[in-house]
């Protein structure tokens, strides 16, 4: 079974279907994804945030804005991480986030962290090691303080990002914040 078959995602209603976005693209040529690419992620025409694809999949999202373009990516190499998530691979191939360079991903993002996963139904948790599929039962306590695992739309991500940085909870993260309460964000608005 695979893992986006156990964990389903909501999806947000826009006015574009899914096989619209996959048909969208605003250039002929494809972009390719290749780890250690840095993706650029321009949030409401008012700054632009960053992610590096790493291994399998996921993407590093740095805490790190700016109301440029950043001109030197190695200024990424030390900023802390916001999250790792899974990001779905039309968002890069029909140029959704521009690809805009390549960094070596750092050591400390080499071995991506674990993830949980919740069944509903069950009430049960599972630990999802991304570095090697495996999947493993768990308590609630053993899932605290991972992210979910799942596959993210890029206004999910964008919904996020903009939430972090204004200070409130992400819409996309209301039932972890049932299973986890104290996982709200409670640090003071970032001006």
């Amino acid at each position: 079974m695979r893992l986006m078959e156990l964990v389903p995602i909501t999806l947000k209603k826009n006015n574009m279907n899914k096989q619209e976005k996959k048909n969208l693209g605003n250039s002929t040529k494809r972009k390719r994804i290749i780890a250690g690419s840095i993706v650029e992620i321009p949030m409401d025409k008012e700054f632009y945030v960053y992610a590096q694809i790493l291994n399998h999949g996921s993407y590093a999202f740095f805490d790190y804005r700016s109301e440029k373009p950043l001109c030197d990516l190695s200024e990424l190499l030390d900023k802390p991480v916001l999250f790792i998530l899974g990001v779905y691979d039309y968002i890069i191939k029909n140029n959704i986030w521009s690809i805009v360079g390549k960094l070596p991903i750092r050591e400390d993002l080499q071995k991506q962290p674990l993830m949980y996963i919740y069944d509903v139904h069950t009430d049960k948790y599972c630990l999802y090691d991304n570095n090697t599929g495996e999947i493993t039962s768990c308590t609630k306590d053993q899932a605290r303080g991972l992210e979910r695992a799942s596959v993210w739309e890029e206004n999910q991500i964008e919904d996020r990002i903009r939430d972090y940085y204004n200070n409130l909870p992400c819409i996309w993260l209301s039932e972890h914040y049932q299973l986890f309460p104290e996982s709200k964000p409670i640090r003071p608005a970032v001006p």
